[in-house]
């Protein structure tokens, strides 16, 4: 049994276009609305909307990087191969792999939180035990999910992206609709708003796009992968951005400012409230639930998966701690140890800066070693990728400037995790970069 949920965890085109953006969407929405809107209202004031718009703009120039290398080479490695190729099998490579799942890992309890949060708006508890506790819950429930194979996980992913979206649209639609399709009066002329704030923001709304590396871990098992990569990623953005903007638009239309700040980690229930009344309020809790759910599905299923990869190809060390079972089960298992103790000690503002940390760090590695290694091999416009990594950069110094004046040791403790995974990686594997990548350092 074992060892056939190995193989057919990478079959050749086993995962469908329309699948694929399932899964795709399934990862960015599950986050993204839910646990960020009230968050980059508090660092973009009355233009948190537009922040959105400027995430999906810089998610897509950075989406370049990784639909040129999926499309030269379609690998359920995804990300970790890119590294590969761009760094040679060293431990730049494997650091930077390994902050690409740890990221994935933060995003996963950042939406058991978010789950978390949202079923209790009902019971009115806001804070207290049993936030954490519901988490470790829905991590755990969608561990059982996962184990249980590849078809349950697919299959789950589309029916639950369906009516996740739908709802969403639904939801923004009447709400939009009922609050007269006009912003309240922000009181005070937004006051606190400052540019390095909205640029700052920005670095929470490539959070809520970055689903999209799901898919190109997904790789080769996409149905004509060289094609269709690429296309699904572009797919999954464009109606992200319409869903996000709808929802922008129908929860400013219902709340000030100030009203969706305080209630930033419920904000579209509390938006349903005035907008749908009792009922509404209850239907976007089931929403976010349903959302919130089948986002931890597929993204524990994307880390497990993209860390058994990474053991295979000797990025990582690996032991079984005496469990039995393929690689993959045991990565499972790790996974969801790591995402339920950074969901029971960290709240929603920590855990999402600390995965704006790691991702956007992440990413420039990409940007750079594609740029400086294989651009001419994929033939990738070097302008595209220069723009890619000058726009995280900005969007990272903004952030870390911001976070540095409110919450000075979450950027303490995302310094000490880049560095402990790039030192650790250095001991681990004993050279930065491999021997022929020498030239020119």
């Amino acid at each position: 049994m074992t060892h056939s949920h190995g193989d057919d965890d990478f079959k050749k085109g086993s995962i469908s276009l329309g699948g694929a953006v399932g899964m795709g969407t399934g990862v960015m929405i599950g986050a993204g609305i839910f646990a960020l809107t009230g968050q980059i209202a508090q660092l973009a004031g009355p233009y948190f909307a537009l922040s959105f718009v400027l995430g999906a703009i810089v998610t897509s120039f950075s989406a370049y990087s990784y639909i040129k290398m999926s499309n030269a080479w379609p690998s359920s490695g995804g990300i970790a191969m890119i590294l590969q190729k761009a760094y040679g099998p060293g431990a730049i490579a494997a650091a930077a792999a390994l902050l690409m799942a740890l990221s994935m890992v933060i995003s996963e309890s950042l939406v058991a939180r978010t789950f978390a949060t949202y079923v209790l708006r009902p019971f009115d508890i806001a804070g207290g035990p049993l936030v954490p506790l519901l988490a470790v819950g829905v991590i755990l429930f969608a561990f059982l999910v996962n184990i249980s194979g590849n078809r349950t996980v697919g299959l789950l992913s589309i029916v639950m992206a369906v009516i996740k979206i739908g709802g969403i649209a639904l939801f923004g639609i009447v709400a939009l609709w009922s609050g007269g399709f006009s912003f309240p009066e922000t009181s005070s002329n937004a006051g606190g708003f400052s540019a390095t704030g909205f640029v700052a923001s920005v670095a929470l709304s490539i959070l809520a796009f970055k689903g999209f590396t799901t898919i190109t871990n997904s790789g080769s098992e996409i149905t004509n992968p060289h094609r269709n990569v690429g296309r699904t990623i572009m797919i999954s953005i464009a109606i992200c951005v319409v869903i996000y903007l709808l929802v922008a638009f129908a929860v400013g239309s219902n709340l000030t400012i100030e009203q969706i700040v305080a209630a930033k980690d419920y904000s579209l229930a509390e938006a349903a409230s005035p907008a749908l009344g009792q009922l509404g309020f209850y239907f976007t809790v089931v929403l976010a639930a349903v959302a919130t759910a089948s986002g931890v599905m597929a993204s524990v299923f994307a880390v497990s998966r993209m860390l058994a990869m990474l053991t295979d190809m000797k990025m990582i060390p690996h032991s079984h701690f005496g469990m039995s079972g393929s690689i993959q089960s045991h990565t499972l298992v790790y996974t969801v140890v790591l995402a339920s103790t950074l969901a029971v000690f960290f709240d929603l503002g920590r855990i999402a800066s600390l995965g704006a940390f790691f991702y956007l760090v992440m990413d420039m590695l990409v940007h750079w070693g594609v740029f400086r290694s294989v651009r001419k091999e994929i033939g990738a416009s070097a302008v595209i990728l220069l723009c890619a990594l000058s726009f995280d950069a900005i969007v990272l110094v903004a952030f870390t400037m911001m976070k540095l004046a409110s919450d000075p040791l979450i950027v303490l403790f995302a310094a000490i995790g880049i560095t402990t995974v790039f030192v650790f990686e250095r001991i681990y594997l004993s050279r930065w970069t491999a021997p022929q990548a020498e030239g020119g350092h």
